[in-house]
């Protein structure tokens, strides 16, 4: 059986830090660039959201399903988003990756590689999972071409299962990567990061 627990993950340019009340204004800015919170398929606080959208998180960390982190940009030593593992499943050795965003100006940068990296590596190398979930909404296109690019595969659509910031019920895209699929995954993810400059060639 897995066993979790709050820990600093850094690599390629990023720090995961577990959440903290203290990271509220750090959130807030984040958001505000390209404000987030207007996204109807993300789960992005808004200005005046940040402290309970934190205390929600750390009540899932008490409870024993959720486990998450601000994202730090170690250069700049800025906060740049969040991201966690929900829905753990201790007893079948399983997490899923998710309320994950970052500021605008950093998607589509090295941020989101450099992150599932330190969080998949965690999850199958250190906490001994056998499968890493992740789930996105239908309407979220760019987000499902994310995932698809990691190398996990498609597991289907739970419809009806899960409602959005506005209400409004949403249609869950779910995809899974297996332990034995992870060193593939893991190749994939630390070529991309090389291309782009963050990280040794792998095999090097």
């Amino acid at each position: 059986m897995i066993h979790l627990e709050p820990v600093v993950l850094e690599g390629r340019g990023v720090r995961l830090e577990p959440m903290s009340a203290e990271h509220a204004d750090g959130l807030a800015a984040a958001a505000r660039d390209g404000e987030l919170w207007n996204l109807f398929f993300t789960f992005v606080p808004g200005p005046d959201e940040t402290a309970s959208y934190i205390e929600t998180a750390l009540e899932g960390q008490r409870a024993g399903h959720m486990l998450p982190w601000v994202v730090r940009d170690v250069e700049s030593e800025a906060i740049v988003g969040s991201t966690r593992y929900h829905d753990i499943l201790l007893d079948v050795d399983r997490v899923e990756i998710g309320h994950t965003w970052y500021r605008a100006s950093l998607q589509r940068t090295h941020v989101n590689s450099a992150c599932k990296l330190l969080l998949l590596h965690h999850a199958f190398e250190t906490v001994g999972c056998g499968v890493v979930g992740l789930r996105t909404d239908i309407m979220n296109l760019r987000s499902q071409r994310a995932i698809e690019a990691l190398g996990a595969k498609k597991d289907g659509v739970l419809r009806h299962h899960s409602r959005r910031r506005d209400g409004s019920p949403r249609d869950d895209v779910m995809y899974s990567i297996l332990l034995a699929e992870w060193p593939q995954v893991k190749r994939h993810l630390e070529t991309r990061l090389w291309r782009h400059g963050h990280g040794p060639e792998p095999g090097s």
